[in-house]
């Protein structure tokens, strides 16, 4: 592979987006330790963000399309490969907080009196839904297509900015987007107690506008609507906390760690209460008075919007709505959705994202959340160094604006299959095509790292090239290698197809979204 001198890193970034190659390919150095052959390998990076490689994020993409179309009309049970397997079970977690299973706090199961009962049914095990026959003999088995909003946070333009930023409740538009997840898994796990059935879902979080998450959901199986909406209007998420209304404020800025005392003090060399400490305080309701009972820090609901559509398999709408489901999972949630150029964005909308972006960096995020000093309280499992405003979590960070968990939620007998498993599958795809075609496939397997030499040790020995490293190659030879590539497997399909045709597992064929002669990287 011959380079032009003159090929710039935007030339050769710019190439690889249009032929579909990655753009900041991972390098790896192989040694043969049979021949003593070294070569340099370039392995895709996987991003699942647009902004970060445009190619891995759309091939992405495309998988959770074929894992959603795969699983939303099942007319039979799926079977889990592995039982034991967690990945691909993208539930949420359904404890009441965050608490250690062994440190359950245990509070009343009463629920709360401003929302409506739910019907409670025992739950089969059954995931596949119901079959109505027309009066013409035909039979259906409809599935569902959900889509929830959160409640209004003040009025709104059309461009989804606050009308009046003052009277805008960005507080509560940024605990809500932090304890989204917990909202939704009760509102699954309330469908499933009063429809007697073991609901099935593939849900992506997306914002809205006004950058408040909403859900849209492909259910397997008809629901009635009004229990659908019954069932939104009674689920809701209780946040048991110390309180967070009051900051307390230090001469250094900070607590303090102190190391005789194992934990944060304050100016006064007091230390801190312990999370422990502080839940204890809640729960007993020390400061109320005779008769109030504690009350939560913060209480979620959904928005009244429900929208809910009937969905048939096969059909165009099923098509269009995988790919509507589908569509921003490669954008951030900061990210301007409908605005291909960010510097249009307007200086209110900045001033907007800036706001709730505030707001998210210093509300805690967890139990273990640095941001409890700010508060007055230790967070569980305190250790030295930790300092509010300063917590890992991406739920602070400005690209996600509370929203720290997956995107994309998917029950585990959805298809029976994990995300690899799928991945697998259009691999066997492009394989199965050149295998037809008498193609020799690349050297994918000759450098396969559980091949052996004759001394029963690994034949091949991979090691990472980091970037300045003396001998690293550049990030041109890097991208273009990895072009080079694209277009090899490429043209072998093209190839393939000609020869064969299609069959009728090709993913190609098969993804409205996806434009033929796109394959799916046969080793990916």
């Amino acid at each position: 592979m011959v380079l032009g001198p003159a090929l710039s890193d935007e030339l050769v970034r710019g190439a690889a987006v249009l032929v579909g190659a990655c753009v900041r390919p991972i390098l790896s150095r192989v040694t043969d330790t049979t021949t003593g052959e070294v070569r340099t390998v370039t392995i895709a990076c996987g991003a699942t963000r647009e902004a970060v490689c445009p190619s891995c994020a759309e091939r992405a993409r495309r998988l959770r399309m074929q894992q959603c179309r795969e699983g939303w009309h099942l007319d039979t049970e799926p079977e889990l490969a592995d039982p034991d397997a967690t990945e691909g079970d993208d539930e949420t977690p359904t404890a009441d907080d965050e608490d250690d299973a062994t440190e359950r706090r245990v509070r009343s199961t009463r629920r709360r009196e401003d929302v409506p009962d739910l019907p409670r049914l025992p739950v089969s095990d059954h995931t596949v839904g119901r079959t109505f026959e027309a009066p013409d003999g035909k039979t259906y088995r409809p599935s569902m297509f959900l889509t929830l909003t959160m409640p209004s946070y003040g009025r709104v333009t059309d461009e989804g900015v606050p009308v009046d930023p003052d009277r805008y409740d960005y507080r509560r538009a940024a605990l809500d987007a932090m304890h989204f997840p917990k909202l939704v898994d009760r509102f699954w796990q309330n469908l499933r107690r009063a429809t007697g059935y073991n609901v099935q879902y593939f849900a992506a979080v997306e914002p809205q506008r006004r950058l408040a998450p909403h859900l849209h959901a492909a259910i397997r199986g008809a629901v009635p609507r009004k229990l659908i909406k019954q069932v939104t209007a009674a689920t809701y998420h209780q946040v048991w906390w110390p309180g967070i209304d009051h900051v307390h404020h230090y001469r250094d800025g900070r607590p303090a760690w102190d190391d005789e005392q194992g934990g944060y003090v304050d100016d006064g060399g007091w230390m801190l209460p312990t999370w422990d400490e502080a839940m204890d305080y809640v729960d007993n309701g020390d400061g109320l008075d005779f008769g109030e009972e504690p009350q939560p820090v913060h209480v979620l609901r959904f928005g009244v919007q429900v929208d809910l559509q009937g969905i048939l398999a096969g059909t165009p709408a099923a098509d269009r709505r995988v790919g509507y489901l589908t569509k921003y999972l490669t954008k951030s949630i900061s990210e301007p959705l409908d605005i291909d150029d960010p510097n249009r964005i307007s200086a209110a909308r900045r001033a907007h994202i800036d706001r709730l972006a505030e707001e998210v960096r210093w509300l805690p995020c967890s139990p273990t959340c640095a941001n409890w000093l700010r508060y007055g309280t230790q967070p569980k499992n305190a250790r030295p160094g930790m300092e509010p405003g300063r917590c890992p979590s991406k739920a602070h960070d400005r690209d996600h604006l509370g929203l720290g968990g997956r995107r994309v939620l998917v029950s585990r007998k959805w298809t029976g299959k994990t995300l690899t498993e799928h991945r697998a599958d259009r691999a066997a795809v492009v394989r199965a095509v050149l295998a037809e075609a008498g193609i020799e496939m690349d050297d994918h397997d000759q450098l396969s790292a559980t091949a052996t030499a004759p001394d029963g040790k690994p034949r091949y020995v991979w090691t990472p090239v980091r970037p300045g490293d003396p001998d690293a190659p550049s990030y041109v030879w890097a991208v273009a290698k990895s072009i080079e590539q694209r277009r090899r497997w490429r043209e072998q399909y093209d190839a393939a197809k000609q020869a064969t045709g299609p069959p009728s597992g090709d993913v190609s064929a098969t993804d409205p979204s996806s434009p033929e002669g796109t394959p799916p990287c046969p080793t990916t």
